[in-house]
């Protein structure tokens, strides 16, 4: 079995987000960009079912421009067999993500397709779920826990109201929480070991994807700064404070 598994270019965790002085977008000269947290995750899953043998290759794919190479080479270098790049000049939306992972799909003929949950950078938290319904196959999201066996995933859910067990027959498309694994680290062998990797680039024309155009971000503003706070001397004054805020 190929296990799919796409990972996206976005500023590190740890940086601050700044946004650009004409509001068109967030600064990214001299940022630190990484490879997007819960799709890490994902990726480290299934190495790790690779390893179990459960799965024979694990390929790792992003889209977007030539700089997303970078964060490829990281997944090659965690230890993916190959990696692809769907090349694209401008941002993709879930709906165009999730016909572009299709047509691989296909061309792969993978047989589960892992993602993480959502990106950091937009909090769509759309894809998996719209490949599933392309794809016509079950679907698993938020998922902590996988135990492969008979051409069935079990899985473990993170929902409101706590966890949720299932169970979906293969292929599949699964989307991860953080609590699923803790990611590699990634060593200096590794690293020069995935430069010899096969890296293939294909365009969205190729994969007869036409880039969606329906939502338009016309501008970026931080959030609001905080107020100071004040300090109250009894439950009292903090019930009284509230009230005056309208908050109580």
């Amino acid at each position: 079995m190929k296990i799919l598994v796409g990972i996206k270019r976005v500023v590190d965790y740890n940086v601050r987000i700044r946004v650009k002085s004409d509001g068109s977008g967030i600064e990214t000269d001299g940022v630190k960009m990484s490879i997007n947290p819960f799709d890490e995750i994902a990726l480290e899953e299934a190495l790790r079912t690779r390893e179990a043998g459960h799965a024979s290759e694990v390929i790792v794919f992003s889209a977007g421009g030539d700089e997303c190479q970078q964060q490829l080479r990281t997944g090659l270098a965690m230890g993916a067999d190959r990696a692809i790049q769907i090349k694209s000049d401008q941002p993709l939306q879930p709906l165009s993500c999730a016909r572009a992972i299709l047509q691989l799909i296909g061309r792969e003929d993978a047989g589960l397709v892992i993602l993480g949950k959502q990106a950091i950078d937009d909090d769509n938290n759309q894809t998996a779920q719209m490949l599933a319904a392309l794809w016509d196959r079950p679907q698993a999201t938020f998922v902590s826990k996988i135990d492969l066996a008979g051409g069935k995933a079990k899985v473990l859910r993170e929902v409101d109201a706590g966890l949720e067990s299932m169970e979906v027959t293969l292929p599949a498309v699964i989307s991860v929480d953080l609590r699923l694994n803790e990611p590699r680290f990634v060593k200096l062998p590794d690293i020069m070991k995935a430069k010899r990797k096969p890296l293939d680039v294909v365009s969205l024309e190729e994969l007869g994807v036409q880039p969606e155009n329906d939502l338009q971000v016309s501008n970026f503003t931080p959030p609001p700064a905080r107020g100071r706070g004040i300090r109250v001397e009894d439950a009292a004054q903090l019930a009284a404070e509230l009230k005056n805020r309208g908050l109580l």
